[in-house]
């Protein structure tokens, strides 16, 4: 296994993952299949460009992108101190061979190498307990729930809110 950040060269193999996700998993994200299938290759390409406020982490299984996740810096002055973790996913050929914690764990160590940059934080839907038991694994704990977070063919979906304080 290979983790690596992302960049404009890999826009197709993370547009591809990142479509099977929204294909597979649609309760788990905020975005549609249908919103992110519309994007233009441009698009992706802007999207996963690393920066000092942002980049897109992917774990390599047999030279094929397995698993994505996203870390954003907050940008406001007064919210600098904290970053978000987005998008998380892991091919489910791949689970159960950590993979996932793995990927979580080089986010947490870059996130640390940020300059002043605090916590993490990433809301997880409340009845996904793999997802939660992983997050928890590394550390994350849940500060509140988000009743009727997310809502998607008619059935809405809690999720909670969750944390890792860094350099602790």
């Amino acid at each position: 296994m290979n983790i690596r950040v992302l960049d404009e060269s890999d826009a197709g193999a993370y547009q591809e993952l990142r479509l099977r996700a929204l294909t597979l998993s649609p309760a788990a994200f905020g975005s549609t299949y249908e919103r992110e299938a519309a994007f233009s290759m441009d698009t992706v390409r802007e999207r996963i460009a690393p920066s000092t406020e942002k980049f897109v982490l992917g774990a390599f299984a047999e030279s094929r992108l397995a698993a994505i996740v996203t870390f954003v810096r907050e940008p406001g002055t007064k919210t600098s101190h904290k970053a978000n973790l987005y998008g998380m996913y892991t091919s489910p050929e791949v689970r159960g061979h950590g993979i996932g914690k793995s990927l979580l764990l080089e986010l947490i160590t870059r996130a640390e190498d940020c300059e002043g940059v605090e916590r993490l934080n990433l809301t997880v839907v409340s009845d996904n307990e793999p997802a939660r038991r992983l997050y928890r694994s590394v550390g994350f704990q849940v500060y509140g729930v988000e009743r009727k977070a997310l809502k998607t063919g008619g059935i809405y979906y809690d999720e909670d809110l969750m944390v890792l304080e860094l350099g602790q």
